[in-house]
């Protein structure tokens, strides 16, 4: 018994070594467990379903695969991918979330989001989400050519980048107030999530009660896994090679 966790993976063509990483992952771990949670930014950029590059059917695949031997995979959408949509749910097996989802982890309830909705500091980047997340900007967007798309998203994708650099590191980490108001406001003690990079456990105090934040690791130098089982949960590293 036997629930994975994973986030912030950043997969494109331009990093084989986290793609070869994530598929070794998923022919030699996910076998027998009883789910795979994705919380996010699975990928570095993702600008539509019909974007079916040779790199994005070998990552749909292996879902498949895992989707097909009867073992549930669940999808929160990230910063990076949030218009991951209904056809790459059809195509991989893949069920969507809502960005806020609360699951029964082996008799825990469980508060499960990719972690940007906490980072109520970085008022830029709140600002940002709020007009990306519109859906008539959305349509708008899928009404480009795919050419197009990819042509903003990695311009859009530059541009964070080189944001992020200049700003305060911890504007953009999570707001501990927002953490507790989230908590409450689910009625549960634990919280997983990713976003920030910093995989870590945080005990809490909830009103007199012992809460847990746990933050999922992202992929760029080793891939971050969090393994929960009914008698305990522990993050764990993945070697590239």
């Amino acid at each position: 018994m036997t629930t994975l966790f994973i986030a912030d993976l950043h997969l494109s063509a331009d990093r084989p070594d986290i793609t070869d990483c994530f598929l070794r992952f998923m022919a030699n771990e996910t076998a027998n467990i009883d789910a795979l949670y994705v919380l996010g930014d699975l990928f570095e950029m993702w600008i539509g379903d019909d974007d079916n590059s040779p790199f994005h059917q070998q990552i749909k695949h292996a879902f498949k695969q895992l989707t097909d031997s009867g073992t549930p995979c669940f999808f929160i959408h990230g910063n990076r991918d949030f218009l991951i949509g209904k056809r790459f749910s059809e195509e991989t097996g893949v069920q969507l979330l809502a960005e806020h989802t609360v699951v029964d982890l082996y008799g825990t309830p469980t508060l499960i989001l990719h972690g940007d909705t906490l980072c109520i500091q970085d008022l830029d980047y709140q600002r940002y989400r709020k007009k990306v997340h519109n859906r008539f900007i959305q349509w708008l967007f899928m009404c480009l050519p795919l050419s197009r798309r990819l042509k903003i998203g990695a311009k859009i994708r530059g541009s964070s980048s080189e944001n992020n650099q200049r700003k305060d590191v911890q504007i953009m980490d999570v707001d501990a107030n927002a953490v507790i108001d989230m908590l409450q406001a689910y009625h549960v003690n634990h919280m997983i999530h990713g976003h920030t990079h910093r995989p870590d456990v945080h005990p809490l105090d909830l009103n007199g009660q012992a809460a847990t934040r746990t933050v999922l690791g992202d992929w760029y130098d080793h891939g971050s896994v969090l393994v929960v089982t009914p008698e305990c949960s522990q993050l764990q590293t993945r070697q590239f090679s």
